[in-house]
């Protein structure tokens, strides 16, 4: 496992969707079913885009309309050889929010 990968799985960090002007915008991508975060503490900051799990995702506490409330999202990528799953809590108002990656399956070193 790399060190990237190794350092979003421990912990949570911040994130920002900073694809998405407004709420709105970032309401567009969720429909859309994939969304691209950012997790801004890395060197130069790592934007990761991951297609949505909607069962887990959960957007109940959000008015997109007027930037409040918040969202979590969950979702699906592999990022160096390693299946990952991102999971982040974002403010509407802000945009921005923590999140970290879950360990779902190591490249084998076969």
């Amino acid at each position: 496992m790399n060190e990237l990968v190794e350092k979003l799985i421990n912990g949570l960090h911040p994130v920002a969707a900073q694809r998405s002007a407004t709420a709105l915008e970032l309401q567009e991508q969720i429909e859309r079913k994939f969304v691209l975060l950012k997790f801004i503490e890395t060197q130069g900051g790592t934007e990761l885009g991951c297609s949505l799990d909607m069962e887990l995702t959960k957007i109940d506490e959000a008015d997109f309309e007027k930037g409040s409330g918040s969202v979590h999202l969950v979702g699906n990528l592999t990022l160096d050889y390693c299946e990952v799953q991102l999971v982040a809590d974002i403010e509407l108002a802000t945009l921005r929010g923590q999140g970290q990656l879950v360990l779902v399956k190591e490249e084998d070193s076969a």
